[in-house]
């Protein structure tokens, strides 16, 4: 206990002992303390003291003039709020001197004081301030503050507020309520661990979160708002957010429509939300092959990252034909002959293919391309001149042999046995190989000129190797059959048979089938002259009589055949006429339809070959 409550303990019996020596007159016990001084006197005592019994004691009169106590045991506020019960006199005993000390605390310092009495803990940072850093003057704001009666202030304990924006400046201004709180705790100001961008009106995702907060909430203007540490000048709400754009440049300079984030994520600006973004929209619509390309094919970096060109195919693609590729001596893009749904076929129109050094005509305008322009062998001195597709863009087209097999084998080429002056085309067209133009005009200049019945027989009767199939292809490429028309048999005989069976082979001419026979028919001999030819000049009714009268057939060979004897035949008339003493049956001695012959006519049709 203080000197001061001591003293009071002692004095306080003494008054009651004085008490009934007059009823007027009053001792004082002892002088008020320094706060009190002013109600010293005799005649003062019932300022603080309620006269006669029966009274409530001091306790009205004491709020009467501390009325900031009152405001607050009214308002349920503070510690004098938690101990209204008490007799004011029960903690702030008087008449101990000037020096007595009217609040005693507990422990004998404020700093050792319960703050949790008042209503108010003291954590984090607030609990390692010294009490007159917040019981100032300058932090009383409460409907107590007016009613302090001591004239400095800065000894009140009274006249604090609960709520943070009392003390501290609320750099917020108040656009995120009062309730600091809800977001910040009493440790330090910054980070504020309470608070959940998630759940404000723009959740915080992908690369968003990891800015500081000052890149979305610093302020545009000098005067908006408080300084907080290192100058920044937070403008916390409103923010725009509706768009993109209202934080972020627009780098396609407004050629776009619509929301960003309709093509862009918040993990990346490069990371584009292929679902929804619309490359239709864009200067270059993906078509054909290119819609099935990843993004990344044409917007890597080297090809100009999020801007590539697109104004011809070479800003993307490599000219696979290393230059090679011109058209009227002109280099071209590769959209000349190629479409986006596929490099190959080629798009060329064969209509331009008239106005180069080899136009196409009949069969050629229906060819395909890769027939002519052939791809170099891959590793080749060549093909490294052709670029990647080793493609011949101008293949010699001088003669037919540069493209197509030569199935004569050179035998009509230059330098060969039958060469002719005009190639190929003296007996093929363009508009196909098949058929030959070759014909019996032109197989006069030959060793064997076609006549007569040889023209009407199919050229492979004699030229067997034309029944050989072919591969489909007169290119160069593949298997071919070899057409050498090399036929060195000239003679009758070395195609047809000798249906005469050897019967003029003792002639002179060794029994030429030409001596009787043209190349008209094999019947009749049209150049078989009875008189000329034969030792029996046909005269008279001989000249009349068929050939077969005279001309029997012979007995049957090996083969079940009979052929006409032609040689020997008599010459004697006798040989074939009966004498006129005896005549036969049949004869007409008269010279009747019987003509006197030993034997009947026989009607001979010979077919040969």
């Amino acid at each position: 206990m203080s000197m001061a409550r001591r003293i009071s303990t002692v004095v306080l019996p003494m008054t009651c002992l004085l008490a009934p020596l007059s009823a007027r007159a009053q001792v004082s016990p002892g002088l008020l303390a320094g706060p009190h001084a002013s109600l010293e006197g005799a005649t003062a005592c019932f300022r603080c003291h309620e006269k006669g019994a029966g009274k409530p004691g001091m306790d009205r009169l004491c709020l009467a003039c501390h009325t900031e106590v009152g405001w607050m045991r009214t308002q349920r506020r503070g510690y004098h709020a938690r101990v209204a019960g008490k007799a004011c006199a029960s903690c702030h005993p008087d008449h101990g001197g000037r020096d007595f000390a009217l609040v005693a605390w507990d422990g004998g310092s404020p700093e050792k004081f319960d703050h949790t009495l008042a209503g108010y803990v003291l954590e984090g940072a607030h609990a390692s301030r010294a009490c007159r850093d917040c019981h100032q003057p300058a932090f009383q704001k409460s409907g107590a503050t007016p009613l302090i009666r001591v004239k400095d202030r800065s000894h009140s304990w009274l006249g604090l507020e609960t709520a943070c924006a009392s003390c501290h400046t609320d750099p917020h201004r108040g656009s995120l309520g009062k309730d600091c709180l809800a977001c910040h705790g009493q440790t330090k100001w910054s980070p504020a661990p309470g608070f959940d961008h998630a759940k404000t009106s723009y959740a915080l995702t992908g690369a968003h979160t990891k800015p500081p907060c000052a890149a979305c909430h610093a302020t545009a203007t000098v005067n908006e708002g408080p300084r907080v540490g290192g100058g920044f000048k937070p403008r916390w709400k409103p923010v725009p957010h509706r768009d993109c754009l209202s934080c972020h440049r627009d780098p396609h300079a407004g050629r776009f429509t619509g929301e960003c984030a309709r093509c862009h994520v918040t993990e990346s600006w490069k990371s584009v939300n292929t679902k929804r973004f619309d490359h239709e929209q864009t200067r270059y619509p993906l078509r054909g092959a290119h819609a099935g390309v990843t993004c990344n094919a044409c917007h890597a970096t080297q090809l100009g990252g999020a801007r590539p060109k697109f104004a011809r195919c070479a800003d993307c693609h490599k000219d696979v034909h290393a230059g090679a590729a011109t058209v009227r001596a002109k280099p071209v893009d590769c959209a000349t002959c190629h479409t986006v749904q596929a490099f190959r076929p080629s798009s060329w129109p064969r209509t331009e293919h008239q106005g180069t050094k080899y136009p196409l005509d009949g069969a050629h305008a229906q060819a395909k391309c890769e027939g002519c322009h052939t791809r170099a062998p891959s590793g080749s001195a060549e093909a490294v001149s052709l670029g990647s597709a080793r493609v011949r863009m101008r293949p010699s087209a001088a003669r037919c042999e540069d493209c197509h097999h030569d199935p004569h084998a050179g035998r009509f080429a230059a330098g060969g046995v039958r060469a002719r002056s005009s190639g190929c085309l003296g007996c093929h067209t363009m508009a196909g190989f098949h058929p030959s133009s070759y014909d019996g005009r032109a197989h006069a200049g030959s060793r064997f000129a076609l006549e007569g019945a040889h023209l009407a027989v199919p050229c492979q009767r004699c030229h067997e190797e034309l029944a050989t199939p072919e591969n489909g292809s007169s290119l160069k490429s593949g298997k071919h059959r070899v057409l050498g028309f090399d036929i060195r048999e000239r003679a009758c005989a070395d195609c047809h048979e000798d249906v005469h069976r050897g019967q003029f082979r003792e002639r002179p001419d060794h029994g030429a089938c030409d001596r009787c026979h043209d190349a008209g028919s094999f019947t009749p001999a049209g150049r078989f002259d009875h008189d000329r030819d034969a030792r029996f000049r046909l005269q008279g009714a001989h000249a009349r009589t068929p050939c077969a009268a005279c001309h029997r057939l012979g007995p049957e060979g090996a083969d079940g055949t009979r052929a006409v004897v032609y040689r020997p035949t008599p010459t004697r008339c006798e040989s074939c006429h009966a004498p006129e003493s005896s005549p036969q049956p049949g004869k007409n001695p008269r010279g009747g339809t019987g003509g006197g012959l030993r034997t009947p006519i026989l009607l001979v049709t010979h077919t040969g070959r």
